[in-house]
């Protein structure tokens, strides 16, 4: 091929639309978990294998909040709820990078911390960051977490 032919090419290969050239970050709403509002639980990025999970509170599928007032009964609902969101993709807690905790009372941090141990397994703890606000989407809301996890094998249709 001559080198106008080459540069013809190379025109083409990147006067495609970026969605012709990489596959599109794909979003799911596993119906094991609350309907979302205005959001996705799941994305899992472009190369098939980051997953990005929305912050999970302590709702069963039905939207129904779970352990209104007890904050360990919510941190094991939001687990469940983490979970579920990495089940839908193919992932375990083993797959997870890194989580950013919000709490409403920082005082309730060894509950926190007891309901994540009966969980998670020592050697399975992500990276996290534990951030007190002063309130999240509603008020019996207690505690939420989000999660990036990493797939071994890029995700598959």
């Amino acid at each position: 091929m001559t080198n106008a032919g080459l540069a013809l090419l190379a025109l083409a290969t990147f006067a495609l639309p970026m969605s012709a050239q990489t596959p599109s970050v794909r979003r799911i709403n596993p119906p094991t978990l609350s309907a979302p509002t205005g959001y996705a639980h799941v994305t899992v990025g472009s190369d098939g294998r980051t997953i990005h999970i929305a912050g999970q509170v302590a709702a069963d599928a039905t939207g129904q909040v779970i352990g209104v007032g007890n904050f360990g009964e919510q941190v094991t609902r939001v687990f469940e709820n983490l979970r579920l969101a990495l089940q839908a993709v193919g992932a375990s807690f083993d797959d997870v990078l890194s989580t950013t905790t919000y709490v409403t009372d920082m005082s309730q941090l060894a509950a926190f911390r007891e309901a994540r141990n009966r969980i998670l397994r020592p050697e399975q703890l992500p990276a996290n960051t534990l951030v007190q606000v002063v309130a999240l989407a509603r008020p019996e809301f207690m505690v939420e977490i989000q999660a990036t996890a990493m797939l071994r094998a890029p995700l598959r249709d």
